[in-house]
């Protein structure tokens, strides 16, 4: 099943909660939050109040993409203030075992993302203890940017290398993802597909319908 995560780094934060509940209007069951932290890379976002205030408000599977420094020294604030995945870089940690073994001992689902210059052979050792690979198809810390297309080859590496090893695992796509380009990202093997600006700039609940059309 193909699931589209709607990012709320491109929501109007004015009226976050409001936009939350259109995504949920139109049947969308999960929400990407990505958390920056100015250092492994360049913008700051929103953390744990933000995360514990929309937890309140709803029951949507929350996808938290953590892009910061050394994420093992947070896991366990994540998980507390709502997180059903958390997903973080493998450059941003030299702990990547530990930091998945400390999410899965709180109960949660567990996610590596790795950026456009990462090569997939990256996640191979770590594909069987995950329950997800997020390839970046932007350079990650900005909302806005285009899709690169040669990051889609990356997708298509990754999901054959998880069917190659006989797994069930998602694999997300993030960055520049639009009704343009999305049926091209879910061919070359993604199923899960993060849009920030396609979903949230205009009609909300429009745009969410046109992008679901296009997943199939």
């Amino acid at each position: 099943m193909n699931i589209l995560a709607p990012s709320i780094l491109s929501a109007d934060f004015w009226n976050l909660g409001e936009a939350v509940r259109q995504v949920e209007q139109e049947k969308v069951r999960w929400l990407h939050i990505d958390v920056m932290d100015g250092m492994f890379v360049p913008s700051i976002s929103y953390g744990m109040p933000v995360i514990a205030g929309l937890r309140k408000r709803t029951e949507l599977f929350f996808d938290i993409h953590l892009m910061i420094e050394r994420p093992e020294r947070y896991i366990q604030d994540f998980a507390d203030c709502g997180a059903d995945l958390i997903n973080f870089h493998i450059e941003a940690t030299e702990q990547v075992e530990e930091t998945i073994a400390a999410i899965r001992a709180l109960g949660k689902k567990v996610g590596i993302t790795i950026k456009p210059d990462t090569p997939v052979a990256a996640v191979e050792p770590y594909l069987e203890l995950v329950d997800m690979v997020l390839v970046m198809t932007v350079e990650p810390g900005f909302g806005g940017q285009k899709l690169i297309p040669q990051c889609l080859e990356k997708v298509r590496e990754v999901r054959a290398m998880v069917a190659a090893k006989g797994l069930s695992i998602d694999i997300e796509v993030d960055g520049g993802i639009c009704a343009e380009n999305v049926a091209e990202a879910v061919a070359a093997g993604a199923n899960v597909v993060v849009a920030g600006s396609a979903v949230f700039k205009g009609d909300v609940r429009g745009n969410v319908r046109t992008l679901l059309a296009q997943m199939g």
